[in-house]
C-alpha cells in the first residue's frame, strides 16, 4: 500500500503572534528616542511660566499688569502679554509655591496631550483595524518627541489646554448641533488670541450659530476681565495689543510666522508692513477656502488642521511651541496612505502616494529635529542671505505654505474603513 502523500502544511494568513511583537518593538523604538532628545534639548526651566507667575506676584502687590517686565539675553525685555482674563484665571497660582504650580501645569499639559492624542488616533485605529494599544503607544511618544511638545513642556506653556478646547468643541467632545457648539473656541480666544481664527473657520464653513456662539463666549469673558480689572483691560486691548515688540523679536528664529519670515530679511529694520498684509490676505483666503471645503466634504479634522495651519502663518509672531497643528497633519496624511490605492482618498496614483509618504516622513523628522533645539542662531540682528539658511530658519513656514496646498481631504473620515473584506475562515473539523 502507497504511503499517503504528507499533508500540506496549512496556510497561515497572518502571524498574530510575529504581528505583536513587531508592534512592541516599534513602539520600544519609539519609545527610546525620547530620552535622547529631551536630555539634549536646550533647557528652558520653565521659564515662560516663571515670568507669568513673577508677574502675578507683581500685579497682586498693586501694580499695573502690563508694567512688569523680565530681562531676557536674546530678546531684551519680556513683558505679560496674555489677555486680562487670562490673567485672572493664572492670579490664584500666585498663592502657590512655584514648584507646585510648575507641576500642576506640566501634569495638566500632558494629560491634555494624552487626550487630543488619543481622540486623534483612535478613529484611525479603528478604520484601518489596527490595535488601539499600538496607535496610543506610537503617537504619544511622537507626538512628545516633536520640538513643539518639548518646547511647551520646558516653558511651562498653556497651548495643549487651547488645543484641548478647541479640539473638544469642533470635532471631539460636542456634537455639532449642540448650543453649547462654539463655547470651546471662544473660551481659547479669550485666554489667548490666536485661537480666533477658528471663529473664521466656522464662518467660512457657514456654521452660523456656533460662530455666533463662540464670539459671545469671548465677548463674555472679555466683558468679565473688564469689569474686574478695568484699567488693565482698557490698557491691553487699545495699547499693548498692538505692540508686538512686547512679544519678543519678530526677527528670531523661533518665529515661525510669515512675518517672521520676512523680519528675517529685513532685520533690524522692519518688512513692509503692506506687502505682510497683502500675503496674510492671500494666505488666509485661500486657506481658509480649502478648510471650508474639507469641512463640506465631511472631513473636520482637514478643515481644523488648515484653519491652525493658516492661524500659524497669518499671526504676527507664532513661536515654535505654537506649531501643534503640525500633528493633526500627520494623522490625515497617514489616513490617507493606509487607505487602499486605487480607492476614494486612498492618497490617488503610485506618484502621489509617494509624494505623500516623502512629505509625511520628512515633516515628522523636521518636527522632531526642530528648528531651535539644537542649534544656536545667536543674539545679534542676522539676516537670512542663504538658500540653506532660509530653508533651516524658515522650516515649519515652508511646510505649513506646502500643507495648505497638498493636505488631503478625506471624504467620509468619520467611518470606520468598510472596504476590506475579512477573509474567510475554514471550518474546523473534529
Amino acid at each position: 500500500m502507497p504511503a499517503e502523500p504528507p499533508t500540506p502544511p496549512a496556510v497561515v494568513e497572518d502571524d498574530p503572534g510575529g504581528r505583536t511583537a513587531r508592534q512592541i518593538v516599534g513602539v520600544a523604538l519609539v519609545i527610546g528616542l525620547l530620552p535622547v532628545l529631551y536630555l539634549f534639548d536646550t533647557p528652558h526651566d520653565f521659564f515662560d511660566l516663571k515670568i507669568y507667575m513673577s508677574a502675578m506676584r507683581w500685579w497682586a502687590e498693586g501694580h499695573p499688569l502690563y508694567d512688569y517686565a523680565q530681562a531676557d539675553v536674546v530678546q531684551g525685555e519680556l513683558y505679560f502679554t496674555y489677555p486680562p482674563f487670562t490673567a485672572l484665571l493664572l492670579r490664584p497660582f500666585a498663592e502657590l509655591r512655584l514648584g507646585l504650580t510648575v507641576t500642576i501645569f506640566t501634569v495638566l499639559s500632558l494629560l491634555a496631550l494624552l487626550v487630543t492624542t488619543w481622540w486623534l488616533v483612535k478613529p484611525l485605529a479603528e478604520r484601518h483595524r489596527l490595535p488601539r494599544w499600538f496607535a496610543l503607544g506610537v503617537a504619544v511618544p511622537l507626538v512628545l518627541a516633536l520640538e513643539s511638545t518639548r518646547e511647551t513642556l520646558a516653558f511651562g506653556q498653556i497651548n495643549m489646554l487651547l488645543v484641548t478646547l478647541t479640539l473638544a468643541d469642533l470635532l471631539f467632545a460636542v456634537p455639532r448641533r449642540s448650543r453649547w457648539s462654539g463655547v470651546g473656541v471662544g473660551l481659547a480666544t479669550a485666554l489667548k488670541l490666536y485661537p480666533g481664527i477658528f471663529i473664521v473657520y466656522l464662518l467660512a464653513a457657514r456654521r452660523w450659530r456656533a460662530a455666533l456662539t463662540a464670539s459671545a463666549t469671548a465677548a463674555g469673558a472679555t466683558l468679565l476681565a473688564a469689569a474686574i480689572a478695568p484699567r488693565d483691560s482698557w490698557r491691553f486691548w487699545t495699547h499693548e495689543l498692538w505692540l508686538t515688540e512686547r512679544v519678543g523679536r519678530t526677527d528670531y528664529t523661533g518665529n515661525q510666522s510669515l512675518f517672521g519670515l520676512l523680519s528675517r530679511f529685513t532685520t533690524p529694520g522692519k518688512p513692509n508692513q503692506l506687502l505682510w498684509l497683502l500675503l496674510v490676505l492671500v494666505i488666509a483666503g485661500y486657506g481658509l477656502w480649502r478648510a471650508a471645503q474639507a469641512a463640506r466634504a465631511g472631513d473636520d479634522l482637514a478643515g481644523l488642521t488648515l484653519t491652525g495651519l493658516v492661524g500659524t502663518l497669518v499671526s504676527p509672531i507664532t513661536w515654535t511651541h505654537h506649531a501643534y497643528w503640525f500633528v493633526p497633519a500627520l494623522v490625515v496624511l497617514v489616513d490617507t496612505l493606509l487607505r487602499p490605492p486605487g480607492t476614494e482618498c486612498g492618497g490617488g496614483g503610485r506618484r502621489r502616494r509617494v509624494a505623500l509618504l516623502v512629505l509625511a516622513v520628512l515633516l515628522a523628522v523636521a518636527m522632531v529635529y526642530g528648528v531651535v533645539s539644537f542649534y544656536d542662531w545667536g543674539k545679534a540682528f542676522a539676516r537670512t542671505d542663504t538658500p540653506g539658511e532660509f530653508l533651516l530658519r524658515n522650516l515649519y513656514v515652508l511646510f505649513a505654505l506646502l500643507l495648505l496646498v497638498v493636505l488631503p481631504t478625506r471624504n467620509g473620515s468619520g467611518r470606520p474603513r468598510t472596504d476590506v473584506v475579512a477573509p474567510k475562515r475554514e471550518p474546523r473539523i473534529g
